[in-house]
């Protein structure tokens, strides 16, 4: 068979597939995000070595452990997967016999309790173990004691969301921990947008969860494909027994060895790294979007940053009552089916677009500007 050499965008190309600017942010749908250079260089040289892949596991979830001051440590594919894994463990433990019958859960603990403002679409994962979700509260309030009445005999976890722009009102994450430890139960965390900041990496088992997923990709750049579970000794290694290369549940989410090399290298280079700076370049980017729209009759833009919904600089778009303009659902529709097709940020409310400028160049933020400029005039 004949060689074929093609650059990045050939490949592409030769597939009928157009390049776009992402400024969503590190949505796996448009891409999820840049990987890092020095990752793709040492996962290129890992994938022409065979090793043994539960060695690496094992020594991989040693250094992910260090890292990030657990227990133990699991590289598992994406947060999802971790998420899958989280309700295994937690479901049918180390126990080969209960193991073997999953997604089958009957005669087991099979109840993941979770708060109704945490509902999302990635609880799926969850019952793909074959956990029984039971809801608490309602879309505006949890309380304390609607946890404690639904925890019973069959109770496996409690799940706990922790992501940009969820309700503030649900009951948090310290005294969800103390509510299930104090009746023998362990909190399992979806955080997989939740880095940077770097501090999150350790927040969260302070505060006492049990098990915690981050993306592999995202915002430390790591393979798309992979992500982070660490926590409680015990638990994670019930979770590595359900994956690869074990023949178990978690055997089809499948994370190659150079993959596992990467995460590593990635999350490294993502802790060494100085976040001031990081910011820095990221404001920079989104105060350009504002400083040159800022002018545009009835459109309300600022930059927003903060620990909760913004984690990096964003530059917000609200079409409010004065916008006389084309909705923001046309803007939206017309940016992506431009040239070239570019993506915003679009998950705060109804009247709102944004620019996360995690995946933008310099350049691409100028022709983010310019098609904005051109639809926003229409």
């Amino acid at each position: 068979m004949p060689s074929i050499s093609l650059d990045a965008a050939q490949a592409y190309q030769r597939l009928g597939v157009k390049p776009i600017i992402n400024a969503a942010g590190s949505v796996t749908k448009y891409g999820g995000t840049k990987t890092r250079p020095e990752v793709l260089e040492v996962m290129a040289g890992a994938a022409r070595i065979m090793v043994n892949v539960e060695e690496l596991n094992r020594k991989a979830g040693e250094e992910i452990a260090r890292l990030t001051g657990a227990e133990a440590g699991f590289v598992c594919s994406g947060a999802a997967g971790g998420l899958v894994l989280q309700a295994a463990a937690c479901i049918a433990g180390q126990d080969p016999v209960k193991m073997r019958k999953l997604p089958d859960t009957t005669g087991m603990k099979n109840e993941i309790i979770i708060q109704n403002m945490h509902r999302f679409p990635y609880e799926q994962a969850y019952r793909a173990a074959g956990g029984k979700l039971v809801e608490i509260g309602d879309s505006r309030y949890s309380h304390p004691w609607e946890l404690e009445g639904a925890i019973g005999e069959n109770t496996a976890a409690v799940a706990f969301l922790c992501a940009p722009l969820t309700n503030r009102r649900a009951i948090s994450l310290p005294q969800v921990c103390e509510i299930a430890h104090s009746r023998g139960v362990p909190v399992i965390v979806d955080a997989a947008s939740m880095l940077p900041p770097r501090e999150n990496l350790q927040k969260y088992l302070a505060e006492g969860a049990d098990m915690v997923a981050f993306s592999g990709g995202k915002g430390i750049r790591g393979p798309q494909s992979t992500g982070i579970l660490c926590g409680r000794a015990d638990l994670i290694e019930a979770a590595a027994a359900h994956a690869n290369p074990a023949q178990m549940l978690g055997r089809p989410m499948k994370v190659a060895k150079e993959e596992v090399v990467g995460l590593v290298t990635a999350l490294t280079m993502f802790l060494e790294e100085d976040e001031e700076a990081e910011m820095r370049a990221y404001r920079t980017l989104a105060e350009r979007v504002v400083d040159a729209l800022s002018e545009v009759p009835g459109l309300k833009i600022t930059l927003e940053h903060d620990d909760h919904d913004y984690l990096i600089p964003h530059a917000l778009l609200r079409f409010g009552p004065d916008w006389r303009g084309p909705s923001r659902n046309e803007i939206a529709r017309a940016m992506e089916e431009g040239e070239p097709a570019i993506y915003l940020h679009q998950l705060g409310q109804p009247d709102e677009l944004a620019v996360d400028p995690l995946n933008l160049t310099e350049e691409e933020t100028s022709t983010v500007v310019r098609r904005l400029r051109e639809e926003l005039s229409r």
